[in-house]
């Protein structure tokens, strides 16, 4: 397999494409999932949302941390 310059080879995009997908889906998931048992017990219909832009904001920050800083 061929190299790019810099060391990178083409496979570790593709596992940096499925890296940040995952934490994108599993922080929505998890997040939202505790938002809307939240609503379910509560009787309420703002967790869901709460949930799910904590669990973006979270997933886009793991994914800063990880890719983002150089």
């Amino acid at each position: 397999m061929s190299e790019k310059p810099g060391g990178t080879s083409p496979r570790g995009e593709d596992n940096a494409f499925w890296t940040i997908l995952g934490y994108m889906i599993s922080g929505l998931m998890i997040w939202g999932g505790i938002g809307w048992g939240l609503d379910r017990w509560l009787g309420t219909e703002y967790f869901l949302m709460g949930g799910l832009l904590l669990g973006m904001g979270s997933a886009l920050y793991l994914i800063w941390l990880r890719f983002g800083r150089s």
